[in-house]
């Protein structure tokens, strides 16, 4: 039975954190594709409790960026590849930031 989590414990951040690869998933509103990409690379930071933070180094992202900028919907999936068997998702508003934005620099600097 999965288990439903109102914020990010610190235990489940440092598992988070040990993970190597992660999905991104959006969709449109109505008809459309779901759009599910993979990242890794340490491009992820938890910064907050309720809060996290991908820079997406490989590929556009004009997909997802274009489905945050339609309704904001997103999720982070987490899955084992190795040890006990588990997932997590993270689903959430999302925000893009891209380099003209005027709080690039505060993001970057995290």
């Amino acid at each position: 039975m999965g288990k439903v989590y109102e914020s990010i414990t610190p235990e489940l951040a440092a598992w988070i954190r040990a993970q190597h690869v992660f999905f991104v998933a959006t969709a449109p509103l109505g008809n459309g594709h779901v759009n599910t990409s993979p990242k890794g690379l340490d491009c992820l930071q938890i910064t907050g409790p309720r809060q996290a933070a991908y820079l997406d180094v490989t590929g556009s992202g004009a997909e997802t960026i274009a489905h945050l900028r339609e309704n904001g919907r997103i999720v982070l999936m987490f899955c084992a590849f190795s040890g006990p068997p588990k997932i997590v998702r993270l689903h959430g508003n999302g925000t893009v930031v891209t380099k003209t934005s005027s709080d690039w620099e505060a993001w970057c600097s995290r």
